[in-house]
């Protein structure tokens, strides 16, 4: 079980949402090791995976959305797990139906987002994945009350995403 100091957690909880769910995803990051392996995914439960899941997904979408998060490797992980029911189960609705939403367009095109680009094949997704464009906007829309929400869950059910020492 991932074991955070409740020093650590209180201090993170002052400075903001995001510093504590950061608590938690760093902790997760830090068993997984730099990169996160099919071998040692069992190390994380599946609460924790959708919390690193969502930090990952912000992270890479507040940076160059979609097209960046898949061509960095991580559609996958997003849109192969059930990342979109968890958030549902975590009181996220319209985030969920919003990932869900992505799926269809990640699904319908993965092997053309997925493959190896140039850096200026890369700039062009964005202009042939417009698709995209109204999800990101409604996520950056969002952003603060998805992850304050997120942040809320995280905070009413500590035990199943950390034990606090």
């Amino acid at each position: 079980m991932v074991e955070i100091k409740d020093s650590d957690l209180q201090r993170a909880a002052l400075e903001g949402m995001d510093e504590f769910i950061q608590v938690f995803t760093d902790t997760c990051k830090a068993i997984l090791g730099e990169e996160g392996s099919a071998e040692n995914m069992h190390l994380l439960t599946g609460e924790q995976h959708a919390l690193l899941s969502y930090a990952i997904f912000r992270e890479e979408i507040m940076a160059g959305g979609f097209c960046q998060l898949i061509q960095n490797g991580y559609g996958g992980y997003i849109f192969d797990n059930p990342f979109a029911k968890a958030m549902r189960l975590f009181g996220l609705e319209e985030f969920s139906k919003l990932i869900y939403k992505a799926k269809k367009i990640f699904d319908a095109n993965r092997e053309d987002l997925e493959r190896e680009r140039t850096d200026e094949e890369f700039m062009a997704m964005y202009e042939q994945y417009e698709a995209f464009d109204d999800l990101e906007e409604a996520f950056m829309e969002s952003e603060e009350y998805i992850t304050a929400k997120l942040a809320e869950y995280v905070d009413e059910h500590l035990e199943l995403f950390a034990k606090i020492v």
